[in-house]
């Protein structure tokens, strides 16, 4: 049980055990307010577009920076399955990684305050929410039952207050909302000045938009998961490879019985991008939704799929028969998905599944 029924320990900062990805174009000079906070920690830096390009990093950082030619290197004709000029190119990092845990962050966004004035540490947050279950069979009306002053509510089944294993922590932004276009072109000046204090568990079957600027996940349960598609240069849609991985990882943890968590921590989101820019690359996306969400709503995975690589190549090919219809783009995606399954098992190692 949880609560009041166990005392609050601090929380294990994982210094040797988390990685921190940041996708950029441009000098990382927004890693200065982050400074307290991600100074201990090793960096991977996935530098998009033009690798003749330097990028600057503050001193005192300990990171390793890897840009296009570097990613054909490493991954020879697999380098294929990365995305080029857009933030999707962030999964490389998810690849070469060797820790158990990864937090990943856009360059644009800043330390944010609570009500109170305080700077909030997002990665605490996201560990706190990553080393406590998940209780995605069964909705708990006081949100997180594992937060300091919780607890499971009365009516709670006792056989569901273990919870299971927390795979992903999504969390959200106050200042700049995650709108679409259509969106922001309706709400230019509309700004998120609500800090709601919950951590809710997503249930069982429900899908939701994930949102790769301010999220963190346990590598070493769903990593293969983590791909986040064809998108951007050469591409008919942008701006949905979050949501992509999103899709995929729910299903797939709903499937291996692994819980994702939404809410705290809070970034400062501090630029809109041009939302005529983000219609054009979402255009085809906005459409297609439609019947996307439907076909991940029915997605079913076999028994025999007992591991995330299993998950992920079954999935892709459902997304070859079943999308593939809408538009030759999915039929190219599916193959992408298998290639990023045999990038990860190639620098990985390959997970062998006892059959017996």
């Amino acid at each position: 049980m949880a609560g009041a029924l166990v005392g609050v320990k601090p929380t294990p900062i994982l210094e040797e055990e988390l990685d921190i990805v940041i996708p950029t174009i441009r000098n990382l000079d927004f890693l200065e307010m982050w400074r307290p906070f991600f100074e201990p920690y090793h960096l991977i830096i996935v530098q998009d577009g033009d690798p003749s390009r330097t990028i600057k990093v503050p001193d005192g950082f300990d990171y390793e920076l890897y840009n296009r030619n570097d990613i054909n290197r490493i991954l020879g004709p697999k380098a294929s399955c990365i995305s080029f000029k857009d933030s999707a190119c962030r999964c490389f990092g998810y690849l070469v990684s060797k820790k158990k845990y990864i937090f990943t962050i856009d360059d644009d966004c800043f330390v944010a305050k609570d009500p109170s004035g305080k700077e909030i540490n997002a990665l605490e947050q996201h560990i706190k929410n990553l080393l406590n279950p998940s209780t995605p069979l069964f909705f708990n009306t006081l949100y997180d039952p594992y937060r300091e002053g919780a607890d499971f509510v009365r009516g709670y089944p006792f056989s569901l207050r273990e919870g299971v294993p927390t795979a992903v922590s999504h969390g959200l932004w106050l200042n700049i909302p995650d709108y679409d276009a259509p969106t922001q072109l309706a709400k230019p000046l509309e700004r998120n000045t609500r800090f709601v204090d919950a951590v809710l568990t997503i249930p069982k079957g429900t899908l939701f938009p994930m949102c790769g600027m301010n999220l963190a996940f346990n590598r070493e349960l769903i990593g293969p998961a983590m791909y986040f598609g064809l998108m951007g240069d050469g591409q008919p849609i942008g701006r949905y490879d979050d949501m992509w991985a999103g899709w995929c990882m729910k299903v797939i943890c709903d499937h291996l019985g692994y819980g994702v968590k939404t809410g705290l921590p809070y970034i400062w989101h501090s630029k809109a991008s041009n939302p005529f820019v983000n219609l054009k690359k979402e255009y085809n996306g906005i459409f297609w939704q439609e019947e996307l969400i439907p076909f991940f709503q029915s997605a079913v995975l076999t028994k025999e799929c007992t591991t995330v690589q299993q998950c992920y190549i079954e999935l892709s090919k459902q997304v070859k028969a079943k999308l593939g219809k809408i538009d030759p783009y999915f039929l190219k995606l599916a193959d992408a998905m298998v290639t990023w399954v045999e990038a990860w098992d190639e620098l990985n190692g390959k997970v062998v599944v006892d059959q017996q």
